[in-house]
Parts: structure tokens; C-alpha cells; sequence
């Protein structure tokens, strides 16, 4: 099926059929001909600048935006569905593999520590995203989320980070799905990918299982949401039962010695682990991407996400404490950790399970992350950021084909070249990034209506924000660049908590959560900017370097050709329509405003 926009506002039409045509990957005025195209050159810095000032309405990403996939996707979804995505999306490589890399090589049997830091960093992530899923239920998440508070350029910038995500995460997940199918076989996980010596030792190890398991999962994550649904609370049932197994088995072995020394590398080690295992628990923003299929979204997204959050961070405790005690950390094994400790104290039949289950766990993993990323790349393109074309969803499965195939395409090739270790580092990165935007719009949603904020207030925002956010820098490159000391910290955490009590005593709420919030506001939001930012001073400049030139990579596109396609298509359809507009600095569903007090962010 393809997309069109018609003559006047901006709207698209159907299509029959498949359609593969220019006007569907380029249809916007800037790309009809070459002098057209430069023209949008020449205006790139009055593009950019209305782009960085320019918001969406709430009610424009709930309507106009979604109607550009040409058929709405089914809600057929619940909080039943919704808990069981969050686990399938969740429990996966992150503790059958990276639990082992980082108990041996970083934190020691403290490893437990660095899950429940990543765990409520992420529960705090999980507050601030319900928040945004109840009121702006889309399949764009986070994208959408940005796109309303923080306008369209960083929301793009977002958008890449989220692609890079779920790509990087699903093809670590498919290549630690190797590690352990090799393991079920009695075999080394390198006897299953082909060695090519003439490329890069990170690069060398190809990996075509992993490509396979990734096109299955591509297929059944076309034909049906529901479907898909009902098969993955069915195998994380399975999963579940798996892990209680572990941790009652494992437990029968434990040996309280293993646990000395409890953190051989510091305080440095748990945090430096807690970074990398945020990994671990990636995966759950995928849920918030499931709102437009949710029936109810103001009760069954905050009963989903939370409940989810909740049992996941139990277990990886459980998961984790169970494998320090049954062995001692310098003997796990980094590539297949709990089916290894079983052999080692005698249980080697066990291992089966344990390699079973974890095979069930990445499985699903792939399966919600498939869906997930599918359905963002979908807002992405309803906005006309990426090309039109993948925000086809189809009239007789109600999923989102194009976009589905597109990413599971791309998840594949990086699966197939590159190591788990660069993976993980890389994804934590773009994670932690984006939680962190989400925390920011939820502060500015909360205390920043165009319109209705004084100036006076709207300037302290912004620098309560700008104290919040340099704070947790300092103190996150203090921790990255000081091997020992306090000082540092007891300058920028007083800045931070200063920062954050003058903006709850100071700055008037401009808006209150319509059914669920995020509680203890602003000091949950403002602590999740905190912790992600710090977690961030726990990875190595390598995994920087390559996230930068990723992030170079995305300012290229989007000055060539994803900032003309959107500023053509939003410019459109607001001339299109009379008496509103598609992006302004106010929710119209709120209040009328003006047309000159609208426009800016903040």
C-alpha cells in the first residue's frame, strides 16, 4: 500500500496495492524538482529555526498525524497484554548474558547492586513515560512525547536514538539467542558463526542464525498484534516458571563464601555495571508504543508498565544474587553464566532448562522489540521525518508492515557482524539519552504552557532546567574523570537539589495530570535526569565516539532531507485547515490562544 498527500492540506490518501514510487518515499514540494530542492537549501536556516521553535499539538498527534497511515491499527490490547509485553520485552539477553560479563569483569557478587541502581533508574523512566502514554496514547511514544514538549528537532534527534536502540538491542539479543542454542547443543557459541579473519576482531564473528531467528520473528510480527500478544504471555508464562526454577534449583547449591569479596572493584564497579545492565532492562518503552492498541490507556497503561517494571527488577535481583552464590565471580562464565554455574556444582542436566528458557526469553524479547520499534518508525514517518512509505499500516492485519520488515532488515545486518560487548555500550548510551529527554518534557509539560506561563515563570523554568541538567552533567563527568574523591559532589549535588526545590517552591504548575502522574513531582522526573545522566559517566569514551558520529550522521539527513520533508508537510496541512493549526506552542484542546503568543518552546 502506498501514501499520498492530497492538494491542499497536507492529508493522505490510499493507495491500492504495493506501491514503491518516488511520491511515496519523496512526495513533499521540496523533492518535485531539482530547483525546488535547492530552493529548501537556501532555506535551511529558517527551516531549522522553526523546527527547534515549533511544538505539535497534542490533538494533532492524536488525529491528523495518525490518519497519515491511511487505516487505524486495532485496540485490542489490555493491561493483562500489556504486563506480559513489558516482561517479554524485558527478560531477555541482558540477565542470561550480560549478568555474568559484569559480575566478572566489573562488579563481583555486588553485581545485585548494579541491577537494583539500573532497576530504579528505570522505574523512574517507567513513571515518566505512563504519564505521557495515558494522555498522548500514539504509537510514536516517546517521539510524539518530545514532538508536544520539546518541539521537532529534538525530537528527530530522539527518533535516531530510538532506531539506533531497538536495531542495536535486537541484534544483541539475536546474537546472545546463538550463544545459548549453542549451548542447548553441547557446543562453543563461536562453532556457530563463521570467522572472517580479514575483518575486524569486533566485526569478525558472522552470525547467520541470528539473521534467521530475527526474519521468523519479522514474520509473525506482521500478521497480527493480538496474536502476537497472546503467544508472548504464553512463552513468558513459560519463561517465568523457567526463572523460579533457577532460583530454587540454584539456590539448593548456594555457598554464602562465593559472596567475598562482595565488591572486589569499589563502588566504581556497581555503578560502571549498572550502566552496562541497563541493557537489561530496555525494552519496556515498547509498551508505551502499544498505547493507540490499547483499549483503555488511562487504566491499563499504568497497571502494565509498572507491574511489569516491578516483577522484572524482582527477578533480575533474584536471577543475579542466585548466580554469585552458586559460584565464585571470577569463574562465571561471561557467554552462557547460569547454564555454566549449574554444570560446575554438579547439575549439569540443568542447563538444558536454563539454555531453554533463556532461548524463550530472547525470543520474546525479539518479538515485542520487533513490534515496538516498528510502530515508533511508524509515527517517525507519519510526520514525514523518514520516508512516507513506512507509515503504511495494512487494512487486513492492522500492523505496520513496511516499518516492520525495514528495521528487522537492519537489526539482522548489525546481528550478523557485530560483538555483544559493542552492542551493549552503544545501546546503553542512546537509553539512557533518551530517558533522559523524556524527564526534561515531563518537567516542561508540567510547569510550561504557551500562553498561560508568565514570562517571569517560564524564565525560572528555564533555569531550574539548565541547573538540573549541568549539575547532573558535572556530577556524572566528575565520576567518569575522578578516580577518587568527594569534593566535586559536594558542590553539584546541593546545585541540583537547590535547582529542583526552587522549581517546586517557585514556578506555578501549568498543568496537572488529566487521570495518572508521575508522583512526588517535579523530584521523580528531575531525580531520573540525575541517574541517567551519572549512568551515563560509567561508559567508555569508545562508545561515545561511536555515538557521536552516529549523531552526526543523523544532522546530515535531517538538513538534507528529513527537515524539508517535515517543514513542507506540517506547513501544508496548517494551511490546509482553517482556524487551527497542525504545530503551535499551545494545546488547543486546552485553551485558545492567539497566533502570536504561540510558536516557541519555552
Amino acid at each position: 500500500m502506498g501514501l499520498a498527500r492530497d492538494g491542499e492540506g497536507g492529508t493522505v490518501t490510499k493507495r491500492r496495492g504495493c506501491s514503491c514510487t518516488k511520491d511515496d518515499f519523496l512526495p513533499e514540494e521540496s523533492f518535485k524538482s531539482w530547483s525546488n530542492y535547492g530552493q529548501a537549501l537556501r532555506e535551511t536556516g529558517m527551516r531549522l529555526k522553526d523546527r527547534i521553535t515549533t511544538r505539535s499539538l497534542e490533538t494533532a498527534e492524536l488525529t491528523e498525524v495518525r490518519a497519515r497511515s491511511g487505516h487505524e491499527m486495532k485496540k485490542t490490547l489490555t493491561w493483562w497484554d500489556l504486563i506480559w509485553f513489558g516482561i517479554g520485552a524485558v527478560i531477555g539477553a541482558g540477565i542470561f548474558v550480560l549478568t555474568g560479563q559484569e559480575a566478572k569483569e566489573a562488579a563481583g557478587p555486588a553485581v545485585v547492586l548494579s541491577f537494583v541502581v539500573s532497576g530504579v533508574s528505570a522505574m523512574l523512566s517507567v513513571f515518566c513515560y505512563t504519564e505521557f502514554a495515558v494522555e498522548i496514547p500514539v504509537a510514536g511514544g516517546s517521539f510524539a512525547y518530545l514532538r508536544v514538549e520539546l518541539g521537532d528537532f529534538v525530537a528527530f534527534i530522539a527518533a535516531g536514538n530510538i532506531l539506533l536502540e531497538y536495531v542495536i538491542g535486537g541484534a544483541a539479543v539475536a546474537r546472545s539467542w546463538t550463544s545459548y542454542f549453542a549451548t542447548l547443543l553441547n557446543h562453543h557459541p563461536n562453532d556457530f558463526r563463521i570467522h572472517a579473519t580479514s575483518l575486524s576482531p569486533d566485526y569478525s564473528r558472522l552470525d547467520p542464525i541470528a539473521c534467521v531467528v530475527i526474519a521468523a520473528v519479522c514474520l509473525f510480527a506482521v500478521i497480527s498484534t493480538k496474536g502476537t500478544s497472546r503467544f508472548n504471555y504464553i512463552a513468558s508464562i513459560i519463561h517465568m516458571a523457567v526463572i523460579i526454577f533457577i532460583v530454587v534449583a540454584g539456590l539448593t547449591k548456594a555457598d554464602t563464601r562465593n559472596l567475598a569479596p562482595f565488591t572486589p572493584l569499589g563502588t566504581r564497579g556497581i555503578f560502571s555495571a549498572s550502566a552496562v545492565l541497563f541493557f537489561a532492562y530496555v525494552g519496556f518503552d515498547a509498551v508505551s508504543t502499544m498505547a493507540e492498541e490499547t483499549k483503555n490507556p488511562a487504566k491499563d497503561i499504568p497497571l502494565g508498565l509498572v507491574g511489569a517494571m516491578t516483577i522484572t527488577t524482582v527477578c533480575y535481583c533474584l536471577l543475579s544474587l542466585t548466580l554469585t552464590l552458586m559460584q565464585p565471580y571470577n569463574q562465571i562464565d561471561p557467554d552462557a553464566p547460569f547454564s555454566v554455574a549449574f554444570s560446575a556444582v554438579g547439575m549439569d542436566w540443568a542447563k538444558y532448562i536454563v539454555a531453554f528458557g533463556a532461548l524463550k526469553g530472547m525470543t520474546t524479547v525479539l518479538l515485542v522489540s520487533a513490534v515496538g520499534q516498528a510502530r515508533y518508525l511508524t509515527h517517525i514517518a507519519r510526520t514525514h521525518m523518514m520516508p512516507p512509505w513506512l507509515a503504511a499500516v495494512h487494512p487486513r492485519t492492522g500492523t505496520p508492515i513496511n516499518a516492520t520488515v525495514v528495521m528487522l532488515v537492519a537489526t539482522s545486518v548489525i546481528a550478523f557482524f557485530t560483538n555483544l560487548n559493542i552492542l551493549s555500550n552503544l545501546l546503553s548510551i542512546s537509553t539512557l539519552f533518551i530517558f533522559m529527554l523524556v524527564a526534561v518534557a515531563l518537567l516542561v509539560r508540567r510547569y510550561y504552557v504557551s500562553g498561560e506561563t508568565s514570562p517571569s515563570d517560564r524564565n525560572k523554568l528555564v533555569v531550574c532546567l539548565v541547573l538540573i541538567l549541568s549539575s547532573s552533567v558535572a556530577t556524572g563527568l566528575f565520576w567518569a574523570l575522578s578516580k577518587k574523591g568527594w569534593v566535586g559532589y559536594a558542590v553539584t549535588l546541593p546545585v541540583w537539589l537547590i535547582a529542583t526545590a526552587v522549581l517546586q517552591l517557585t514556578v506555578p504548575r501549568a498543568r496537572r495530570p488529566k487521570t495518572w502522574g508521575v508522583p512526588l513531582g517535579p523530584w521523580l522526573p528531575s531525580a531520573s535526569i540525575l541517574i541517567n545522566i551519572f549512568l551515563l559517566g560509567s561508559i567508555d569514551g569508545l562508545s561515545f565516539a561511536r555515538f557521536g558520529i552516529w549523531t552526526v550522521l543523523l544532522l546530515i539527513y535531517y538538513l538534507f532531507l528529513g527537515l524539508h520533508a517535515s517543514y513542507d508537510t506540517a506547513k501544508a496541512a496548517e494551511k490546509g485547515r482553517e482556524g487551527s493549526k497542525l504545530e503551535e506552542g499551545n494545546d488547543m484542546a486546552r485553551a485558545a490562544v492567539p497566533p502570536e503568543k504561540t510558536g516557541g518552546i519555552i
